[in-house]
């Protein structure tokens, strides 16, 4: 998966950074959460669950603050194929979410930021490399 982001409009939140839409952004947070509330790791059936809820549709009770608070009731639903595909599966190879193949569950993971530290370090390194020298040739033709 690929990361662009503007270094002078930075987002807030690490979703909105990850994530190209605001439905995603949403789904990843929700996922997020679910498996902060069950102690950082549940397993594939409860996974299988809650991709099933996204794509009955569930719907969201929370508190906007433009200024005052609101309670406004939001419905989201998403395709459990595409959850998989776009949500689960970018979350586990960029490191945020780990799956143990033994015990079959899925729990959050630090990876992310140490990889993220890698590649930090991997520009340092390429920043102190020399440059390398070459010549510009022109094309000669037939």
């Amino acid at each position: 998966m690929v990361i662009l982001f503007d270094q002078y409009n930075m987002q807030d939140q690490i979703f909105e950074i990850i994530f190209a839409t605001q439905q995603q952004v949403i789904v990843a947070k929700l996922l997020i959460d679910e498996i902060k509330m069950n102690d950082g790791e549940i397993g594939k059936t409860e996974m299988s669950m809650f991709a099933t809820a996204l794509h009955d549709g569930i719907i969201l009770d929370h508190e906007e603050r433009a200024g005052f608070p609101i309670r406004k009731k939001e419905k989201i639903s998403y395709n459990k194929r595409q959850f998989y595909d776009r949500i689960l599966t970018p979350m586990k190879t960029m490191g945020l979410i780990d799956y143990d193949l033994y015990k079959k569950t899925y729990k959050l993971s630090e990876k992310f930021n140490k990889n993220m530290m890698k590649i930090g370090l991997m520009w340092l390194q390429e920043l102190r490399n020399p440059p390398i020298k070459f010549k510009i040739t022109k094309k000669s033709s037939m």
